[in-house]
């Protein structure tokens, strides 16, 4: 039973660390993405994936603006020297998800 508290005691501080890394890593997504807007009119949310995937952090951004609204992918590689995050074009607007500017 002590051997069980111990060792629970002792895996504590890596969970924290981890939560701290996670969070940090998602600051920099988020950091990096809005970096690819910046200077574009409007406003911008940005909704960072919690975990990304194996090799990439990704967002989803929407731009509002008074032409309308634009949601985008953002891709950060994970990874010193990886690369440069990256946006996708934006998507269909949500009423027309065939991307048809007709209808």
């Amino acid at each position: 039973m002590r051997a069980l508290l111990v060792l629970a005691l002792l895996a504590t501080p890596a969970l924290a660390d981890s939560d701290a890394s996670w969070e940090a890593w998602r600051a920099e997504v988020e950091a990096a993405c809005r970096a690819l807007v910046a200077g574009q009119p409007g406003e911008v949310a940005v909704e960072v994936n919690p975990f990304g995937s194996e090799g990439y952090g990704v967002a989803l951004l929407t731009v509002t603006s008074e032409a309308g609204t634009d949601r985008l992918a953002c891709v950060v590689p994970k990874g010193e020297g990886a690369g440069p995050a990256e946006l996708t074009a934006p998507f269909a607007p949500l009423d027309d998800p065939a991307g048809d500017p007709g209808g």
